[in-house]
């Protein structure tokens, strides 16, 4: 702990503007925004991927098949 730390008042956040800032409002309106990207970064159990890739190589095949049958 560096020992000015106790020294420092804590001040109210502030924005680039200099601006108090609501962290908590904040937080609560972008956790909304992030929903999305949450899905995408979240990683989904092993058995759905392999599920997944499972159907991409049916489809995969059926196309191999349908090109070497010349249609």
């Amino acid at each position: 702990m560096n020992p000015n730390d106790d020294k420092t008042p804590n001040a109210p956040p502030t924005d680039a503007s200099g601006k108090p800032v609501n962290v908590v409002e904040r937080d609560l309106q972008d956790r909304d925004n992030t929903e999305g990207v949450d899905k995408v970064i979240t990683p989904s159990s092993t058995r759905v991927k392999e599920q997944e890739a499972e159907e991409l190589q049916r489809k995969v095949d059926e196309i191999e098949r349908k090109v070497a049958d010349g249609n």
